[in-house]
């Protein structure tokens, strides 16, 4: 392997440790953490989405603060601007724990972990671009491994930490979760400073065909407002149906294992397809993944459903990542994924909620489940509709 080769590589485990803060840990290790904070705060599941939903305004606003700064700044220097801020928040949510300062801190998690993550996926395009099936590669262990290692790192904690120190345990949960974070980032850093200035920064009026994108643009809302209830309310769900602490900590592990593993399942279809057939398909497997608890609460059963859910969902962002890579030049990628980062935001602040209203109606997050699998179906037939822009 070239010496190049090999830095490149390097590049790109900085970058995934990027999304491993930005993602793993800033998103997701909530849904972790949920049944807890929910206990001892004495929030029920309207609350609860609440608390997710607030999270999901602050990455509306960052993802299109993004969109509109990455028209004049390098996305090397709002990849970093938005990782080292990041860092420190989730730092600081360990250490003000008033509902109050929750509020504001899981907003600002959501505003500053769009920035970075929202040109992470621009920037890792730019990596290996003499050999597509390396790029495509790439792009998934990006969104693959980089979300899945900060879902299995705060797995093989948290429950565990909670079960030995009680509910009230959940501040020292992210404190540690805020020191991984600060100890990852200086490697992040170091693979922005690497990776030549990016072109994606221009002054010009960029003109996106949005028509003809609709179907994706579509999906990835329906993804949006749909995949997050699984990941907020996993948790909820199986303390609900009295699953215990090591139970609760395998089933997350298996699905960030999975996340991790993804990359190279859907290496070939990335690689393969330009058109709108991988984020179908993707959102066919997390449909199925997300009503399987409705089925069953057997802990096997959960394991599946974990499986199958983890295999698939963070390969959506690498599937319009991968749409974007194939069909616009290069300079309009980063405010093409960012205007992508909006739409899903934007879905998004919508699915907890409203998950946490019908559970809350039904005295039964599982109705909340079964309402998203809907929606990614919709998703899913309307993206495979999608065309190829190009050619």
């Amino acid at each position: 392997m070239e010496n190049n080769e090999l830095k490149q590589w390097f590049i790109l485990v900085g970058l995934l440790l990027g999304v491993t803060i930005t993602n793993g840990f800033a998103r997701f290790a909530y849904g972790l953490l949920l049944p807890a904070m929910q206990i001892e705060m004495g929030w029920n599941y309207s609350q609860a989405g609440w608390l997710s939903t607030i999270n999901a305004f602050g990455y509306i606003l960052g993802a299109i603060l993004t969109m509109i700064m990455v028209r004049t700044i390098a996305s090397q220097k709002l990849f970093a601007f938005g990782l080292t801020t990041t860092s420190l928040v989730l730092t600081m949510t360990g250490l003000f724990t008033t509902i109050e300062m929750q509020y504001l801190l899981r907003f600002l998690a959501g505003l500053l972990g769009a920035i970075s993550f929202s040109t992470a996926g621009a920037l890792a395009s730019g990596l290996f671009k003499e050999n597509p099936k390396r790029n495509a590669l790439s792009i998934a262990i990006l969104f693959g491994t980089g979300g899945g290692l900060g879902i299995v790192l705060a797995a093989s904690f948290i429950p565990l930490m909670i079960d030995l120190r009680g509910n009230a345990a959940w501040p020292h949960c992210w404190l540690v979760i805020g020191l991984a974070s600060i100890f990852f980032s200086p490697f992040s850093l170091w693979a922005a400073r690497n990776l030549p200035v990016s072109t994606t920064a221009v002054s010009e009026k960029q003109s996106l065909p949005v028509y003809k994108m609709l179907p994706e643009f579509v999906g990835y809302a329906c993804f949006g407002l749909g995949y997050i209830v699984y990941l907020t309310f996993l948790s909820a769900w199986m303390v609900s149906q009295a699953l215990g602490s090591i139970s609760i900590a395998f089933i997350w592990i298996v699905l960030g294992v999975c996340i991790c593993v993804s990359p190279f399942v859907w290496k070939p279809v990335f690689a393969k397809f330009d058109n709108g057939a991988p984020l179908s398909l993707i959102l066919i497997c997390i449909a199925i993944g997300s009503s399987i608890p409705i089925l069953s609460s057997a802990f096997w059963v959960l394991i599946v459903s974990s499986a199958i859910f983890g295999i698939a969902v963070f390969m959506a962002p690498g599937a319009i990542t991968n749409f974007t890579r194939k069909n616009l030049p290069e300079r309009m990628w980063a405010y093409s994924i960012s205007l992508f980062t909006v739409i899903f935001a934007i879905a998004q602040t919508i699915g907890p909620y409203l998950a946490g209203i019908i559970g809350d109606v039904f005295d039964n997050i599982g109705f909340g489940l079964l309402m998203a699998s809907f929606v990614l179906l919709l998703g899913a037939l309307v993206s495979l509709r999608q065309k190829r822009l190009i050619g």
